[in-house]
């Protein structure tokens, strides 16, 4: 059996997790923080591969005492759901998250706070920074554009693991290992639409006002979705005519 051992406190990956927030790293705009794991992993002089879908690979020895021990491979995914409040004058895009601590917890102001998955990351690098933690040889995965379709994770390069064992750092409960997961399906569906001029007023509905969630965590609360109850409330109406239907920002 290996013991695991914990972080003597949470300053490092605190630190960490701090310092990446100041980064934008939205699905799609993943350049930056790949930019800045280069960068640590140059500072470090530790193995750095970073490839042409800004997923990155570092790689830390043994510590004395471990070298016989299986590589073991932490993997996490850099890009966040990069949502905000409908009036905060934000760019999400190029301007990085405000931080504050609640109590015991970290919230950011008026924006997701990303810690799916930059808590995985956190971690990560605060296990490749320290020199107190004794640990068989490290190889850290960070892909890109989880949220948008596994695309890092799909694009990377699997020859240059060594590692059979890997820990993936994106769940929700410290201390909980999740072996197995339901898989995901998308779907993309195109309907021919004819056009036509139309001399009648038009009306503008709007859905608003609901909680929204995770679909991966509050899916099962019977909260609102606001496409369902658009279309739900439209198919009740007769004689109409639609101009145009949009709804949400992010697919999960």
């Amino acid at each position: 059996m290996i013991q695991i051992p914990e972080f003597p406190d949470l300053k490092a990956p605190l630190k960490f997790f701090e310092e990446i927030s100041a980064i934008p790293h939205g699905s799609g705009n993943c350049s930056a923080i790949a930019d800045y794991l280069v960068s640590f992993a140059k500072e470090r002089s530790l193995f750095c591969h970073r490839d042409g879908a800004d997923n990155v690979i570092i790689k830390k020895a043994a510590t004395k005492g471990y070298e016989a021990r299986p590589t073991v491979i932490i993997q996490g995914h850099t890009d966040m759901v990069a949502e905000k409040l409908p009036e905060l004058d934000v760019d999400m895009a190029s301007e990085g998250l405000k931080l504050w601590r609640d109590g015991d917890f970290l919230r950011a102001e008026g924006t997701t706070l990303g810690g799916d998955d930059g808590i995985a990351v956190a971690y990560a690098l605060a296990l490749l920074d320290s020199t107190d933690i004794p640990h068989p040889a490290i190889e850290a995965v960070f892909t890109s554009d989880e949220e948008i379709g596994l695309i890092g994770a799909s694009a990377i390069d699997g020859s240059l693991l060594g590692g059979r064992i890997m820990i993936n750092i994106d769940s929700d409960e410290e201390g909980i290992f999740t072996v197995g997961c339901a898989g995901g399906v998308r779907v993309d569906i195109a309907l021919g639409v004819t056009s036509c001029e139309y001399s009648l007023p038009t009306y503008k509905l709007t859905v608003s006002g609901l909680l929204g969630g995770h679909s991966g965590i509050e899916i099962d609360k019977g909260r609102g979705n606001a496409i369902k109850l658009l279309a739900s409330m439209l198919s009740t109406l007769e004689s109409v005519r639609l101009v145009s239907l949009d709804g949400g920002n992010a697919d999960n």
